[in-house]
């Protein structure tokens, strides 16, 4: 009878868990649906972004990601001279550059450890591949001067362009800046914003 009644309360336990679970991704995809984090932003994040992760890391530090967005939404994209901008110290920083994108064969699979990287073309069009890190087999460890290790991997790949916007956390293996055919050059920002554990 007590071995039952233990099976019974961790099985109540166990539904608990996996309903709070449940509401818990449903709230957070209700919440990143409402829009309420643009604040005016005009541009989208691309479909298959980690939801949850920007939820998480969005409502851990909002201060950094209202910097992100408010830089994204206010700054003159098209004049902005290539070069580093710091939004909040080494939190939050831009990079800026416009030239031409590489061969398939001249990129390779990366990911970050520190910062999440909010990738946006501006003029032109890039190829971008995404993978799950834990699919992933590293090449290059990681480096924490660069904050990068390299890896090979099997992703999905979107061509990104003006509109779109790709968030990479540190389990999103990425692929970027790789070349589309008829575009030579390529602009884009990259707003680099610290991860919070």
């Amino acid at each position: 009878m007590f071995k039952s009644f233990k099976i019974q309360i961790a099985t109540a336990l166990g539904c608990v868990l996996f309903f709070a679970g449940c509401v818990s991704t449903k709230s957070s995809a209700t919440w990143f649906q409402s829009g309420e984090w643009y604040n005016g932003l005009k541009l989208m994040p691309y479909a298959d972004i980690n939801k949850a992760e920007f939820v998480s890391q969005y409502k851990k530090n909002k201060a950094r990601w209202d910097k992100t967005f408010e830089y994204l939404k206010n700054t003159n994209l098209e004049t902005v001279a290539p070069g580093k901008y710091l939004l909040d110290g080494d939190s939050v920083f831009v990079s800026v550059t416009e030239g031409p994108d590489k061969p398939y064969d001249q990129t390779m699979w990366e990911s970050h450890r520190n910062m999440i990287d909010v990738q946006y073309i501006v003029k032109g069009k890039e190829k971008m591949g995404v993978a799950d890190l834990s699919k992933a087999s590293v090449i290059k460890p990681y480096d924490p001067a660069r904050d990068v290790a390299n890896y090979t991997a099997e992703g999905k790949f979107y061509v990104a362009e003006p509109g779109t916007m790709y968030i990479f956390f540190p389990t999103d293996v990425h692929r970027p800046s790789i070349k589309v055919d008829g575009y030579d050059v390529v602009k884009k920002v990259v707003v680099k914003v610290r991860y919070t554990k």
